[in-house]
Formats: C-alpha cells, structure tokens, sequence
C-alpha cells in the first residue's frame, strides 16, 4: 500500500486555514463525501474539531456536498455497468446518509435497462439457452450489484425448467 501524502506539521494542525487549504488542495482531485475527506484530513495529522470546523464552513459553502458526490457517484459506477446494490454499499462505506443514497439510486436510469446492457457487453447480444451458461451470466450480474429482478429482465423470461 502506498503511503497517503504527507503528514501535517505539527504545529500546524489546529490552524483552521491550513486545514481548509489541505481540503481544497484535495477536493481539486475530486469530489469527496463529508465524511470521507474528514478522514483523509485527520488522517494527515490535522486536529479532529479544526477539521469538522472546516467541512461545516465547506459544506455551508456548497463546495462540498454529499447529495451531489452521491449523484455523481452513481451516475459513474452505472455507466461503468454496476448495480445499484453494489453503489448503495460503496457509497455507504463512504459514509454518505442513506437517505441521499436511496434519491440517488431512484434518480438513476432503468437499472433492468442496464442490467442487459452490461450482460450484453460482456457475452454479447445472444440470450444464454443452457441452464450453466444461464446461471453463469446470473453469478455476474450479481456480482457486479443487480437484483434477481434485474437479473430475470437481462436474462430473458422463458426460465423453461425443461432445457
């Protein structure tokens, strides 16, 4: 694992601005849940208060903002052919509500619509008609966060019991 940056000095670690500017330094990377980059703050040395200071001065400022890192976030992993099971626990592992987790996944396109896409691209365009290749297409899209629903839409509805 790699080493996360430097640690702050110590003598700066209760100074207000040099938090702020560490969370601006790091929020011009990208986008970050609350918090996530409260972690990332008091893990580079900076005092605990001074830094829940600071993501409160930020979030009143809106340039840091759960419900959009939330909606951005899933607007990514969807395109990139994730579930919304599989979002819905990384989001949450990032410590964003799960309030603003639930209007982001219903903010999101069909996911049965993306459940299909993703098997298409993976298998192509062709339904699976054995039972094996069936349940090896299910293992992935359920590996990747789609529900049974999504699933049974991807893979067709004729789950004849006699193939």
């Amino acid at each position: 694992m790699r080493p996360r940056g430097k640690k702050v000095d110590p003598s700066k670690a209760c100074d207000a601005r040099a938090a702020r500017g560490a969370a601006i330094a790091l929020l011009a990377r990208r986008d970050f849940a609350t918090v996530e980059l409260c972690r990332r703050l008091e893990s580079s040395g900076y005092d605990s208060t001074v830094v829940i200071a600071t993501i409160a001065a930020l979030a009143a400022e809106r340039i840091v903002d759960d419900a959009r890192f939330s909606e951005n976030y899933v607007a990514y992993r969807a395109n990139r052919g994730q579930g919304p099971a599989r979002i819905g626990a990384d989001l949450k592992a990032l410590g964003v509500d799960g309030d603003l987790i639930d209007r982001a996944l219903a903010a999101s396109a069909d996911w049965r619509a993306r459940a299909q896409a993703a098997r298409s691209r993976r298998f192509g365009p062709e339904l699976p008609q054995s039972w094996p290749e069936k349940s090896r297409q299910a293992r992935f899209l359920q590996y990747r966060g789609f529900s049974a629903d999504h699933i049974r839409a991807a893979l067709g509805t004729d789950f004849n019991l006699d193939d």
